[in-house]
């Protein structure tokens, strides 16, 4: 069974590390055509994410702090990869200082955290 919640943690974060890049991609572009296709692809990844956060752990209840931590740290270590990746072919507007923010944003939605 642990196995299996390790894979679905796994397969969360990706899903929401792809929903975040997406979601700073389309802040940063000026093309509202392009902007519209960032939109479906993080809305795409944050319904599949929000499937497999059902999977790991009820709903109604946050993650434990030492998953919460292991989540975050992924995500954010994921994103920073990408946007460099981005950045690096010439993908301008990118402002890295949005990604903490929007991590608790979404890990806030998910209830896999819980402001205070």
């Amino acid at each position: 069974m642990v196995q299996n919640r390790n894979k679905l943690i796994e397969l969360f974060i990706g899903n929401l590390s792809n929903s975040i890049v997406h979601k700073i991609l389309e802040i940063a572009i000026d093309n509202i055509e392009l902007s519209n296709k960032y939109e479906k692809e993080l809305t795409t990844s944050f319904e599949i994410a929000k499937r497999y956060r059902e999977k790991i752990n009820p709903i109604n209840l946050p993650f434990p702090d030492k998953d919460i931590n292991y989540i975050k740290t992924k995500i954010k270590n994921k994103i920073r990869v990408e946007l460099s990746i981005r950045i690096s072919k010439g993908y301008k507007n990118i402002n890295l200082e949005l990604i903490d923010e929007i991590i608790d944003k979404y890990l806030n939605d998910m209830n896999v955290i819980q402001k205070y």
